[in-house]
């Protein structure tokens, strides 16, 4: 499963362009959707050297990206700019939960909602290849 996540007001607290502190949760459920399959897909807005200290600052971490702003898996069928994902996390997208941490400029993704959601999403697509439940 392909997941993209937005980084300022979803892994972090929007400070751009500097690095906000990490949303709480935020990196501890990125880690176990990679532990679950999940492939993660930095989708943001950033470009030049943020981009780069945003990438820099997941690596850090020891997130592993699977994509920078792109799927690498859709180079062979598509040439268009959005990046293909099963999910996409995103303070802005409609719907996404929000919470407001002390401290914090804006609101962010509410992790404690979004990361058992997605987790739920990946043992069920684990769950479906293994043949331990049926595909729809």
């Amino acid at each position: 499963m392909f997941i993209g996540v937005d980084f300022d007001g979803t892994i972090v607290d929007y400070r751009f362009p500097e690095i906000g502190k990490p949303a709480p949760g935020a990196l501890a459920w990125l880690k176990r959707w990679e532990e679950l399959g999940g492939r993660i897909i930095l989708f943001t807005m950033r470009s030049g050297q943020t981009l780069e200290a945003a990438v820099d600052f997941l690596r850090g971490k020891d997130i592993q990206l699977y994509g920078i702003n792109r799927n690498p898996e859709q180079d062979s069928w598509t040439s268009s700019p959005k990046a293909f994902a099963h999910v996409y996390v995103d303070d802005a997208a409609f719907g996404c939960p929000l919470t407001h941490p002390r401290g914090f400029t804006h609101p962010c993704v509410d992790w404690t909602v979004v990361g058992p959601e997605v987790a739920n999403m990946l043992l069920g697509d684990k769950l479906r290849q293994e043949g331990s439940i049926p595909s729809n």
